[in-house]
């Protein structure tokens, strides 16, 4: 009697069944920012960036490339589904290089490094098919309201 009652649904089970489906269809209807809406986002961290370490304000340009690695994780975690990804290694040594020229404060070597980031944007977009989505060293601030000189 004992097996026989451990194997019957109860109300209860049914309940969360029914909790555990309505869960499932509200993850899957979750909204969730693309592969553009990350890329955008970098592509504003980049533009700051370079304002940021060439203007020697250290304390900025780390937040930027720190924004630009928690947005480059993101995409690992979120758009596992886009090609894409597989190529995103190749910024690794561009953005060691930046990350050493800012703790070492040295405008110069910023400056190369950047460069060399921005040359490996373009190679992987050309590598992904994007070509027609070409990065360059900014030439305005993306923002009139921010202060990019070290106070």
């Amino acid at each position: 009697m004992l097996l026989c009652a451990c194997g019957q649904p109860s109300a209860n089970t049914a309940r969360l069944q029914t909790e555990i489906d309505s869960l499932q269809d509200k993850l899957a209807h979750t909204y969730r920012p693309g592969f553009g809406e990350f890329m955008s986002g970098i592509q504003v961290h980049h533009a700051k960036l370079w304002y940021a370490g060439s203007a020697g304000n250290w304390g900025l340009a780390q937040f930027e490339i720190d924004e630009i690695k928690e947005s480059l994780e993101n995409i690992k975690e979120y758009c596992t589904d886009r090609p894409e990804v597989t190529s995103l290694p190749m910024i690794d040594a561009p953005m060691d290089s930046i990350g050493n020229a800012i703790k070492g404060q040295d405008v110069a070597r910023f400056k190369n490094s950047f460069t060399q980031l921005t040359a490996t944007c373009n190679n992987c977009h050309r590598a992904t098919r994007h070509e027609f989505n070409v990065i360059k060293l900014p030439d305005s601030p993306p923002f009139s309201n921010q202060e990019f000189k070290a106070q």
